[in-house]
């Protein structure tokens, strides 16, 4: 049990590792399921096996012996896990459940916010144009989600990248990128090991919107320019007001913290290449799959394996 208990806290590592090569290489919507769904598991695994630690100290002391009915000293004759680990464990585990509540309130609290702004929007259109000079356009998830483009970004693009970058909007809304974002930044917080997952997340579902855009306006050029052009017009912008963390944007969630400081050319570098959807529509990359599977089965099997253990030796002391 001591090993296996330790193991799911290392899985995320090779996890980290690989984040920002599978989001380079691996088409944009199978990376954001992949990395956003295996940080999460990952999360949840290390905080399995953070749980089985405190347990296994917890279960020596007297007064939970006599609650369980087994017997203390058998406990600790049988238990590898020293009190010193099983208190650093525990303590451990309630710093990452409270990043984990308070990440998670954080993000209910944009996106109830976002949803407010939404509503609270002039006009029944989901498009909305506001008189303001700096650029920016952004998609607002809400009940409609709106799409709200500044005059100032109206004057810097010209007709085709208009139509690029509200393409690039939709996507955000139709996919709910928000919610990838969310995942991601949850699991990071919960596993600070994972925080590469999440930054690669947030870039993924940036090349997500903009192959989406691609299909759409039928010129990958097109799309490339616009993302360019929006760049070029925000890089001496006034600051811009505060908005809802849940905001997804033609150049990504800018005040994000966990954001690289250079997504903007990787994603045009992108775009003037070729879609790996559409040269490859029917080769599924199964050792990205398979490698990702192997990682949070092991880890899944290691945390189980490590509860299975706790469980006989508890058996054990309390038929002894």
């Amino acid at each position: 049990m001591h090993l296996l208990a330790y193991l799911p806290l290392l899985f995320p590592v090779p996890a980290a590792l690989a984040a920002r090569p599978l989001a380079e290489r691996l088409e944009p919507r199978l990376a954001t399921w992949l990395l956003a769904c295996g940080a999460l598991a990952l999360s949840a695994l290390s905080c399995a096996a953070l749980g089985v630690l405190a347990v296994a100290g917890l279960v020596r002391l007297p007064p939970a012996a006599l609650l369980g009915g087994w017997s203390a000293q058998a406990v600790r004759a049988g238990d590898p896990v020293s009190t010193g680990e099983a208190v650093v464990a525990g303590l451990v585990l309630a710093v990452a459940a409270a990043a984990g509540l308070r990440m998670l309130w954080c993000r209910v609290r944009a996106l109830a916010a976002a949803a407010l702004e939404a509503a609270c929007l002039p006009g029944p259109e989901r498009l909305v144009v506001l008189d303001d000079a700096a650029p920016d356009a952004y998609a607002l998830p809400g009940l409609p989600g709106r799409i709200v483009v500044s005059t100032g970004m109206l004057d810097a693009l010209d007709e085709p990248d208009r139509e690029a970058m509200l393409a690039h909007e939709r996507a955000h809304l139709a996919c709910h990128h928000y919610a990838f974002v969310a995942a991601a930044h949850l699991a990071a917080a919960v596993n600070p090991l994972l925080r590469p997952a999440a930054t690669a997340v947030a870039f993924t579902v940036e090349r997500w919107a903009d192959e989406c855009a691609a299909s759409a306006c039928g010129d990958r050029r097109q799309v490339a320019r616009a993302v360019g052009k929006a760049a070029l017009a925000t890089a001496h912008a006034p600051s811009r007001r505060r908005i809802p963390g849940a905001v997804m944007g033609l150049l990504g969630r800018r005040r994000d913290p966990l954001a690289s400081a250079g997504p903007v050319p990787r994603r045009v570098a992108a775009l003037l290449t070729e879609s790996r959807a559409n040269s490859r529509p029917f080769n599924v990359p199964l050792l990205p799959l398979a490698a990702t599977a192997a990682v949070i089965g092991a880890s899944a099997l290691c945390a189980f394996a490590a509860a299975h253990d706790l469980h006989v030796l508890l058996e054990l002391a309390g038929s002894g």
